[in-house]
Protein backbone atom coordinates (compact mmCIF):
# COMPACT_ATOMS: atom_id res chain seq x y z
CA UNK A 1 0.00 0.00 0.00
CA UNK A 2 1.15 3.26 -1.10
CA UNK A 3 -0.19 5.96 1.33
CA UNK A 4 0.12 3.58 4.76
CA UNK A 5 -3.31 3.06 5.35
CA UNK A 6 -6.91 2.10 4.49
CA UNK A 7 -10.37 0.65 5.34
CA UNK A 8 -13.37 -1.19 3.51
CA UNK A 9 -16.72 -2.11 4.72
CA UNK A 10 -18.53 -5.33 3.46
CA UNK A 11 -22.66 -5.10 3.85
CA UNK A 12 -22.16 -2.28 6.44
CA UNK A 13 -19.46 -1.56 9.17
CA UNK A 14 -21.54 -3.20 12.09
CA UNK A 15 -21.26 -6.47 9.67
CA UNK A 16 -17.69 -6.65 8.40
CA UNK A 17 -14.98 -4.42 8.03
CA UNK A 18 -11.38 -4.29 6.89
CA UNK A 19 -8.17 -2.15 7.73
CA UNK A 20 -4.88 -2.10 6.19
CA UNK A 21 -1.95 -0.68 7.60
CA UNK A 22 2.20 -0.20 6.82
CA UNK A 23 4.32 -0.51 9.06
CA UNK A 24 7.65 0.98 7.61
CA UNK A 25 11.02 -0.49 8.40
CA UNK A 26 8.99 -3.99 10.49
CA UNK A 27 10.96 -6.70 8.93
CA UNK A 28 8.41 -9.04 8.05
CA UNK A 29 8.77 -13.12 9.34
CA UNK A 30 6.91 -15.81 10.27
CA UNK A 31 5.48 -15.97 13.20
CA UNK A 32 7.73 -17.99 15.78
CA UNK A 33 5.82 -20.63 17.63
CA UNK A 34 6.84 -19.93 21.44
CA UNK A 35 5.04 -15.88 20.40
CA UNK A 36 1.85 -17.80 18.87
CA UNK A 37 1.41 -19.66 22.03
CA UNK A 38 1.44 -16.39 23.83
CA UNK A 39 -0.82 -14.64 21.67
CA UNK A 40 -2.75 -17.89 22.00
CA UNK A 41 -3.24 -18.77 18.62
CA UNK A 42 -4.50 -22.17 18.14
CA UNK A 43 -3.02 -24.49 15.22
CA UNK A 44 -6.12 -24.77 13.82
CA UNK A 45 -6.76 -21.21 13.46
CA UNK A 46 -3.21 -20.70 11.92
CA UNK A 47 -3.91 -21.00 8.09
CA UNK A 48 -0.21 -19.86 6.97
CA UNK A 49 2.56 -19.25 8.44
CA UNK A 50 5.69 -18.38 5.93
CA UNK A 51 8.04 -16.22 4.27
CA UNK A 52 5.16 -14.83 2.28
CA UNK A 53 2.41 -14.06 4.35
CA UNK A 54 1.12 -14.50 8.14
CA UNK A 55 -2.66 -15.08 8.18
CA UNK A 56 -4.52 -16.46 11.17
CA UNK A 57 -7.77 -16.44 13.18
CA UNK A 58 -7.32 -14.17 15.91
CA UNK A 59 -10.96 -13.94 17.51
CA UNK A 60 -14.24 -16.30 17.67
CA UNK A 61 -17.22 -15.08 17.90
CA UNK A 62 -19.31 -16.34 20.90
CA UNK A 63 -22.79 -15.40 19.89
CA UNK A 64 -24.64 -13.86 16.25
CA UNK A 65 -23.61 -10.00 17.33
CA UNK A 66 -20.11 -11.25 18.50
CA UNK A 67 -17.50 -10.76 15.43
CA UNK A 68 -15.07 -13.25 13.99
CA UNK A 69 -11.26 -11.21 13.47
CA UNK A 70 -8.63 -12.61 10.82
CA UNK A 71 -5.61 -11.01 11.13
CA UNK A 72 -3.11 -11.15 7.74
CA UNK A 73 0.33 -9.95 7.21
CA UNK A 74 2.92 -9.08 4.13
CA UNK A 75 6.35 -8.44 2.88
CA UNK A 76 5.93 -4.74 2.29
CA UNK A 77 8.36 -2.56 -0.04
CA UNK A 78 10.00 -1.05 3.09
CA UNK A 79 8.72 -3.25 6.01
CA UNK A 80 4.82 -5.03 6.48
CA UNK A 81 1.87 -4.28 5.32
CA UNK A 82 -0.93 -5.81 7.53
CA UNK A 83 -4.52 -6.51 7.42
CA UNK A 84 -7.02 -6.90 10.12
CA UNK A 85 -10.86 -8.01 9.29
CA UNK A 86 -13.50 -7.72 11.63
CA UNK A 87 -16.85 -9.73 10.34
CA UNK A 88 -20.17 -11.25 12.40
CA UNK A 89 -20.60 -14.86 12.22
CA UNK A 90 -23.21 -13.68 9.20
CA UNK A 91 -20.82 -13.19 6.92
CA UNK A 92 -19.06 -16.47 5.14
CA UNK A 93 -15.72 -17.26 5.98
CA UNK A 94 -14.75 -17.82 2.92
CA UNK A 95 -15.78 -14.75 1.70
CA UNK A 96 -13.55 -13.12 4.84
CA UNK A 97 -10.63 -15.04 3.57
CA UNK A 98 -10.76 -14.43 0.34
CA UNK A 99 -10.58 -10.74 1.39
CA UNK A 100 -7.48 -11.30 3.84
CA UNK A 101 -5.68 -12.86 1.37
CA UNK A 102 -6.30 -9.90 -1.14
CA UNK A 103 -3.37 -8.52 1.14
CA UNK A 104 -0.65 -10.09 -1.37
CA UNK A 105 3.32 -9.44 -0.72
CA UNK A 106 4.55 -6.69 -2.77
CA UNK A 107 7.58 -7.48 -4.75
CA UNK A 108 11.07 -4.89 -4.98
CA UNK A 109 10.95 -3.40 -8.53
CA UNK A 110 14.93 -5.07 -8.79
CA UNK A 111 13.74 -8.56 -8.14
CA UNK A 112 12.79 -11.09 -11.57
CA UNK A 113 9.88 -11.92 -10.48
CA UNK A 114 8.68 -8.31 -10.80
CA UNK A 115 10.38 -7.77 -13.57
CA UNK A 116 8.56 -10.55 -15.47
CA UNK A 117 5.22 -9.11 -14.01
CA UNK A 118 4.66 -12.18 -11.48
CA UNK A 119 4.07 -12.38 -7.80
Amino acid sequence: MEDGSGAAVFQGSTTAIAVVTSQPGQIFKALPESLQKVLDIRKEKMFENSVKRLFYQDKTSKSSSDPNAYSASVPGRAGTCSCHVTFLPSVSADVVKKIALSLGPVLQADSPAAQRGVE
